[in-house]
């Protein structure tokens, strides 16, 4: 059996019966039953694809909730920061601007 890819006639044929399977059981069993038989068998591929649930489901969490020792970065704050540090570099001293008069008349 050929390799299901996107875009290929394998893949419409697979779409096509998974979305007639679907409307067929929405009008025997009715749309509520059919979404929570969905949600399990969302829930039973997801138990049995995935390898180490623990792992996983620590990054999700970490996600969302970050661990307090990561610092949170204020994004307004760092962009004052950098604007700050280019204006001081774009000015520079006058004395570097200009070389120093000498006003010694050699009296």
């Amino acid at each position: 059996m050929k390799k299901l890819k996107m875009g290929t006639p394998m893949m419409g044929v697979a779409c096509g019966i998974t979305l007639v399977a679907i409307a067929v059981l929405i009008m025997v069993i009715g749309f509520w039953k059919t979404l929570i038989l969905l949600a399990l068998f969302g829930i039973g591929f997801f138990l049995g694809t995935v390898e180490n649930k623990q792992e996983f489901v620590k990054d999700a969490v970490n996600k969302v909730i970050p661990p307090k020792e990561t610092k949170v970065i204020d994004l307004k704050s760092e962009i004052a920061r950098d604007q700050e540090a280019r204006q001081a570099e774009m000015e520079t001293p006058a004395s570097e601007d200009k070389p120093a008069d000498n006003n010694e008349d050699g009296e």
